[in-house]
Order: C-alpha cells, then sequence, then structure tokens
C-alpha cells in the first residue's frame, strides 16, 4: 500500500509535461474534530495520489490546511471525494489567481500538532467566537472608515511585495510572533477602534480573530476567504482593489499578480522587483527578492559567500552541507546582512515603485517535450552541459527554463555528444551546446514540438 511518493520532482515535472493536462492550483481550510489524524491523512494519500494530486497538507485533530494542485479534469472528482467528509461539506475552494502546472511537484501530507502553528492553547479561550466575516465590497468600505486600524497577519516577506494600502505590516518571521505584538500595539483601541484582519486564504484570521475578542478587542473583522478570494470577488463584481501589489504563495511561484504596482526593490541592488527566489547555495537556500539583472551577476545567490560556494564540485559542496539545518535559513525569510534593500514593517512601501510593463501576449499555448537537465556552465567558452533523457538533435529547437534563467528559445547549430561532435544524442548522453546566457543546476531543457 503506498502512502509515500516514489517519484523524484524532476521526474514529477516530466510527466507533468508528457501528459499535456492544465492543472489548478488551490487551497482550503477546515477546522473539525479529527479522532485519528493519521488514519485521516492516510486515507487522502490514498484517495489523492491515484487523481494526480500534488501539493503541501496538514492535517491535525483540529482539522485541515491544504495547498495543492491536480488536473482540471480531476476537479470534480475531487472534489466529490473531499465532500464524503461532513465537516468538508460545501467548503471554499481558493483557486489560485496565477495559474502553474509545476506549482507542486509531490504529494506531501503530514500530520501536526496544529494546521497553523499558533502558538495558542485553544483551551483558554472559545475559539469559535470568531470576527465578523467581510465580502469584497464590505471590506473595501470599512477600510474608509476613520475608526478601522487594518492589520495584515501575514509575515514580514509576504507583506513586503503586496498588501492592502494603510495596512499594518507587523515585521515578524512567524504568524505566533505577531498575535502579542498586534495586542500590545492596538491595547489603547480594543473599543473604539474596528480591528480588520487579512491574510492569504482566511486561516490564520480564523484562530487570531477569536484570540483578540477573548482580549477584549469589541469590533473584530476578517476578510472572507483572505487576499485570494477578495481578489476573485473584485474581478467578478468590476471593484476597485484595495490591496496592491502581488500576494505571496507557498508554492513554486513564490507569488501571484494582483496590481501592476511593484512596492518593493530587489535586495541587492535596490531596483524595484517583487520576484522572489531561494538563494541556490544548497546550504544556505535564503528566501530573497531578486532582480533579473542580480541573478546573472550573482548567479542566483545572496552573496558573495555563497556565490564561491557553488563553484565547488558537488562533492566539497555537500561536505559545507553536513550538520547544517537548512529550516533554519529557509524559514529566515529574507533575514540576512547581505541583502541591503531589503524592507519590512513600518519600511514597507505605502505607494508603488514602479508599474509591470503591459505584454500584449499572442503565442499560442506551446507543445514541448522535457529532454535533459542541465549539468554545468563553462563561463568561459558559453557552453552548457546537459544530461539528456530524449533524443536531441540539430537542427531542434529548444527552450531552457529556470526559476532564474525564465525563459530562454533557441535552436541547436551544433553540438557534442560525449565529447565528440555530434548530430544526434540520446539517453544517457551528456551533450554540451553553445548557449550565449549563464544556465544553472535547476535549468530543464526542453524540445518544442511542431503543431
Amino acid at each position: 500500500m503506498q502512502l509515500f511518493n516514489t517519484l523524484s520532482a524532476e521526474e514529477r515535472a516530466e510527466l507533468i509535461d508528457q501528459s499535456g493536462k492544465q492543472r489548478l492550483t488551490l487551497s482550503f481550510y477546515a477546522y473539525a474534530h479529527i479522532k485519528d489524524p493519521q488514519q485521516f491523512r492516510n486515507d487522502l494519500f490514498l484517495a489523492w495520489n491515484p487523481l494526480e494530486v500534488l501539493g503541501r497538507i496538514y492535517v491535525a485533530t483540529e482539522g485541515i490546511n491544504a495547498q495543492l494542485s491536480l488536473p482540471a479534469d480531476n476537479f470534480y472528482t475531487f472534489k466529490d471525494h473531499i465532500e464524503t467528509y461532513p465537516f468538508m461539506k460545501g467548503m471554499r475552494l481558493n483557486v489560485a489567481v496565477e495559474q502553474d502546472d509545476h506549482s507542486f511537484l509531490k504529494l506531501t501530507i503530514k500530520v501536526r500538532h496544529k494546521i497553523v502553528a499558533d502558538g495558542l492553547n485553544d483551551e483558554t479561550f472559545d475559539v469559535t467566537n470568531k470576527g465578523v466575516h467581510l465580502k469584497a465590497n464590505e471590506f473595501n468600505e470599512m477600510l474608509e472608515d476613520p475608526n478601522t486600524v487594518v492589520v495584515d497577519m501575514r509575515n514580514h516577506y509576504e507583506s513586503e511585495i503586496g498588501h492592502f494600502k494603510n495596512a499594518i505590516t507587523p515585521d515578524v518571521e512567524t504568524f505566533r510572533e505577531s498575535l502579542p505584538i498586534i495586542e500590545d500595539d492596538l491595547s489603547k483601541h480594543k473599543e473604539d477602534k474596528n480591528l480588520l484582519m487579512y491574510c492569504t486564504g482566511g486561516i490564520r484570521c480564523e484562530k487570531a480573530s477569536a484570540f483578540f475578542k477573548h482580549k477584549g478587542f469589541k469590533n473584530v473583522y476578517q476578510l472572507e476567504g483572505g487576499i485570494i478570494e477578495y481578489t476573485r470577488q473584485v474581478k467578478s463584481e468590476g471593484l476597485e482593489s484595495k490591496f496592491i501589489g502581488k500576494n505571496f504563495v507557498f508554492d513554486h511561484r513564490l507569488g501571484e499578480r494582483i496590481t501592476n504596482d511593484i512596492i518593493s526593490q530587489c535586495h541587492q541592488c535596490g531596483k524595484p522587483c517583487d520576484t522572489h527566489t531561494n538563494c541556490l547555495n544548497e546550504a544556505c537556500h535564503l528566501l530573497f527578492i531578486q532582480c533579473e539583472e542580480c541573478a546573472t551577476n550573482m548567479a542566483g545567490c545572496c552573496s558573495a559567500e555563497c556565490v564561491e560556494v557553488i563553484q565547488l564540485p558537488e562533492n566539497e559542496q555537500r561536505e559545507r552541507r553536513k550538520g547544517i539545518t537548512k529550516g533554519n535559513m529557509i524559514f529566515r525569510k529574507g533575514k540576512s546582512d547581505a541583502l541591503k534593500f531589503k524592507k519590512s514593517g513600518n519600511a514597507v512601501a505605502a505607494v508603488n515603485l514602479a508599474a509591470v510593463p503591459k505584454v500584449k501576449d499572442v503565442r499560442k499555448r506551446e507543445r514541448k517535450l522535457l529532454v535533459g537537465n542541465a549539468e554545468h556552465y563553462f563561463t568561459k567558452a558559453s557552453v552548457g552541459q546537459f544530461m539528456v533523457s530524449r533524443e536531441l538533435k540539430t537542427g531542434d529547437k529548444i527552450v531552457i527554463t529556470g526559476p532564474t534563467t525564465g525563459r530562454e528559445e533557441l535552436v541547436v547549430a551544433n553540438m557534442h555528444v560525449n565529447g565528440k561532435p555530434a548530430d544526434v544524442a540520446q539517453q544517457g548522453d551528456r551533450v554540451t551546446i553553445h548557449v550565449p546566457f549563464r544556465v544553472r543546476l535547476s535549468d530543464k531543457l526542453f524540445k518544442l514540438l511542431q503543431e
């Protein structure tokens, strides 16, 4: 009985590309009393794995918190399954604003103590006594009330790239840190102000609103469905978006654009930019904002020290990673002395620094086939080395993609196969071709197929 992933992320990405199926990225949560979270977890895996569900799901005795993707063709089968559980019947499914077939590449379902790490003792207050839920138009109206205080319940790396106008954006790294800080900062306004809260999909506000009511706040409100549902309602009802910039998301995309406002800066050079990336040094993997120019100049790294590390032989890199808990760095989002233009807390921009250029996209949906992975880039010779998994020939039109490289298209004019000039490469061959841009270990090599 398979209860865990058997494919690597790379293998799964290849299968997704081969299938040609459009995938939906969505999220949901539900508080409920689950007697046996481990059995619940196993049942979900057995039901969802055949439906090609991929994502990150947490279950606990208090409920479920899920971010996932699945083929659009399987959506209603999936929905029918989750509604066999009474506590998930009719539950809102927040469909992502922007879609990406590779948003998730593994199905991970974990049993946790809580579905959100809030640091609260739920037995000390009534978690069901929540704040008033507001729809997008109601939220917009209350934002205009001078007696309203709007608070971003997310972390500093989320609010830096996008937030509601005039929102308080706590300079915190975790949700649990924000609760006592907000309570202390607003302690003088428990009765005379409307406390208006929002988060990504609503789950953090569910618990926070009950906590603040317990602490004596009289007028507590929360954005129903979070930023994701707010954006859907704004678009469908033709409302003004009071949220500006990008909404940070916890998958491969690391953000989905809500408005064309860019309110943050590249952490390395200070140019307007709101593209998050992870440092390519696996012993660091720090999350930070990096523009395309700095990504090229810094080889996708956050510091000069990390640039030096990724140039070392792989065995030496592995030695340096030994004993390092990467999670300590991954979850210290954007906190590094090397990042000179990091802004958080009160320093977060209140207006846009630049606007996303409007580009008319007239391209058809391209058909492509994954044929290899990048292994090395010889800078002086401008040559990329790839391990191929399928046939590749001179004259083939190829695309090289990666989180830092972006999307680059070219034609294979000539190549070396296993060190010798050749016109055809087969599975398992090591191929070198001229590439007029830097490629990285995370890059994928695709062959464009004829329509």
